[in-house]
């Protein structure tokens, strides 16, 4: 991605980027693709029934998701309070997804991936979280 090279070059920025910050928004969009890559398998299950849920957690994940990472790319003015609330919503969205994703991940090698890809993004905006409180 190109989300470093772009933030860098922000006038309010001048090279001096939140790094942990950064690495959330790449995340965030990483995570936001798979997750609904994810749904869209379920959907192709012969057993789509039993993975409601499933499909349910990735949809709403992948929307937090896209929507955390837009927020966090915004560098004109601050709102930093809203950025740390939705920074916080989507590591628990990811938290909920990839745990639902997990029992899946046996049967399903997507779950296995995306439960993996929100594990990844919970972290990233949980350092981010914490390096904007400090």
């Amino acid at each position: 991605m190109h989300a470093q090279e772009m933030i860098n070059t922000h006038p309010q920025v001048r090279g001096r980027a939140n790094e942990a910050l950064i690495r959330c928004i790449e995340e965030c969009y990483s995570c936001a693709q798979t997750c609904t890559s994810c749904a869209d398998a379920c959907l192709a299950e012969d057993n789509v029934k039993s993975l409601a849920q499933c499909i349910r957690l990735n949809l709403d994940c992948a929307d937090v998701c896209n929507i955390t990472g837009r927020m966090a790319t915004r560098r004109t003015g601050s709102d930093e309070e809203v950025i740390l609330r939705m920074l916080e919503t989507c590591a628990a969205a990811c938290r909920l997804c990839g745990e639902e994703c997990e029992k899946h991940a046996r049967m399903h090698e997507h779950c296995r991936i995306c439960a993996e890809a929100c594990r990844r993004c919970m972290n990233a905006c949980q350092e981010a979280g914490q390096g904007m409180k400090h």
